[in-house]
């Protein structure tokens, strides 16, 4: 639990960073490749190529892929038509991708879910109902894949460690999780990524800097070996309380100017929707 508090910190600071100094200053792809390779410098050095089985090699490459490549190029991406807190406030919808996936790895069907989904996209119209354009929603469905891929991640990553349990500690295997995100990562910017938008001050790569080597490395190594000592009700709480802290973060320390009576609106309707989809889960229990 210490583990998921403490990365919980660091990811609500991390979101007002991205929002303030790099979105829309730095390009997204180059942003998220710098947070990568620092990262990997970090445990690729720690990791063992002997003694690890094949499957959870592959395992973590693609759980890498997920959790960090695909996540991280669509939050960078949401960033360049949402504000940080729209972005944090649509991260809530997290946990029901967690019960969505846990659903699917366990043959079940949730009904409840769908519902879960219609009231969530009610719930962030909520915010920009006088002005919601495009753009808005090609933000929100972005968030929404990256929740998707991040939370699939996590699941994989539980999974994958109980089915090739280890003597090794966690960080020894861990490395092949950032070679799985380069995979994704780098063909991206080499495709779409723009020379033109790279940093072009020391505050923007001290940013990427602490991104990469604390959120990136640290961070995420942290959270998945939290995950594997706590209960998957407890995950998919954890997975909320970065809203309410990175909220404080953005708008009283970097004093964004938000309609608050409507975001307070929205975050009731998309909590609505986080425990709809729980409650057929809930009705098995009983």
């Amino acid at each position: 639990m210490g583990y998921l508090l403490f990365v919980t910190l660091i990811q609500a600071f991390s979101f007002s960073l991205i929002g303030e100094y790099l979105a829309g200053h730095v390009d997204s792809y180059f942003a998220v490749l710098v947070r990568v390779v620092l990262a990997g410098l970090v445990f690729i050095p720690l990791t063992r190529w002997r003694q690890v089985e094949p499957g959870f090699m592959r395992g973590m490459l693609l759980i890498g892929a997920l959790q960090f490549g695909i996540t991280y190029v669509c939050l960078y991406l949401s960033f360049r038509v949402l504000t940080v807190p729209e972005v944090l406030l649509f991260t809530i919808l997290t946990p029901l991708h967690v019960t969505l996936i846990e659903d699917a790895l366990n043959r079940r069907f949730n009904p409840w879910a769908l519902v879960a989904a219609v009231v969530a996209v009610g719930g962030a119209a909520v915010i920009r109902f006088d002005s919601i354009s495009p753009d808005f929603f090609k933000g929100f469905l972005l968030l929404q894949l990256g929740n998707f891929t991040y939370a699939a991640g996590q699941v994989m990553y539980r999974h994958l460690v109980a089915r090739y349990p280890s003597d090794l500690p966690h960080y020894r295997r861990f490395g092949y999780f950032y070679l799985g995100a380069l995979a994704v990562v780098l063909p991206a910017f080499l495709l779409f990524g723009k020379s033109d938008f790279w940093p072009d001050a020391p505050l923007q790569w001290g940013v990427l800097v602490f991104l990469g080597l604390v959120s990136t490395a640290l961070g995420l190594y942290w959270w998945n070996k939290g995950a594997c000592m706590v209960s998957g009700a407890t995950l998919a709480v954890m997975n909320n309380v970065h809203v309410p802290v990175g909220l404080f973060f953005s708008l009283l320390i970097w004093n964004q100017h938000e309609p608050l009576g409507r975001l307070f609106l929205s975050a009731l309707v998309i909590m609505l929707a986080v425990w709809i989809s729980r409650l057929d889960r809930r009705a098995i229990r009983v």
